[in-house]
């Protein structure tokens, strides 16, 4: 997956605005059409250090959906793919269908499945990659409406912002999404650069993106108060797709266990980034 230089800040800036806006126009399969008239394929292809970061982290940012993980695990042909889940189960991602009652996720259009096929060890890197990116564009998108929230709100004759352990809060969650970028950032150069550490890599980038938007999803919700727990607020949504998507190709938990099971054998860790 060696990356050509081929698009300059001008070209990635107008890119980056019209993926959003088709993320914030359509989702699902209408979506994926959108996707595709944008040169999607072409961009996973030529230039997928822009191109994942960018889609899977806007998708988090705009609670949109699209089919693009079964692109980035190498089954774009397929209308549907079993893909692994938390707990050593399994869920069925279909291209064409909408959620339904059975969905795992009322916005997501995923059911229960019996079993699959293991993806590569090549493939389950870039879309643990990748969906770490979305779980972090899912928690910013929950920090910045609990920010919204404690601004405008009131409480005793001050703004929710002005409370101390308000603030902890918040402070606590940017720092964890800092955290998981910086770990996603140093992913998408192993990634994309074939670092025979990859397969590493990716697993801790999306245990480290996991558990960062966990905590988003957590102290955004107890900052919200009440209204966060209600389907009238767009928080539950950005909440349930955090739990779904960390579930995605192994949890953070699980994650966490496997890179250190990796450790305990090897008997020596690799150096992941030059400090």
């Amino acid at each position: 997956m060696d990356e050509p230089t081929t698009l300059d800040a001008a070209e990635r800036d107008l890119l980056t605005g019209s993926l959003r806006r088709a993320m914030s126009e359509s989702s699902g399969p209408a979506l994926d059409a959108a996707l595709a008239d944008l040169g999607w394929p072409d961009l996973l292809a030529e230039v997928p250090g822009f191109a994942v970061p960018t889609v899977f982290g806007l998708l988090g940012e705009t609670g949109a959906h699209a089919s693009v993980l079964l692109d980035v695990l190498g089954r774009a042909d397929a209308g549907e793919a079993a893909v692994p889940f938390a707990g050593g189960r399994w869920v069925l991602w279909s291209r064409a269908a909408e959620a339904a009652a059975t969905s795992v996720d009322q916005d997501l259009p995923l059911s229960p499945a019996s079993a699959g096929t293991a993806p590569s060890e090549e493939a389950l890197a870039r879309g643990r990659w990748a969906l770490g990116w979305w779980l972090l564009g899912s928690g910013r998108a929950a920090l910045a409406l609990a920010r919204a929230h404690v601004l405008e709100r009131h409480q005793f004759g001050r703004p929710l912002a002005a409370f101390q352990a308000v603030r902890h809060r918040l402070a606590e969650t940017l720092v964890a999404l800092d955290g998981a970028r910086a770990t996603l950032e140093l992913a998408d150069a192993a990634v994309c650069g074939a670092d025979p550490d990859a397969a590493l890599i990716a697993a801790l980038a999306k245990a480290a993106a996991g558990q960062a938007a966990l905590t988003a999803a957590r102290h955004c919700q107890q900052v919200l108060g009440g209204i966060g727990f209600t389907a009238e607020h767009d928080l539950h949504r950005h909440v349930r797709r955090i739990l779904v998507l960390d579930g995605l190709l192994s949890s953070s938990v699980e994650l966490t266990r496997q890179a250190g099971a990796h450790l305990r054998t090897t008997g020596s860790a690799p150096r992941l980034a030059q400090l």
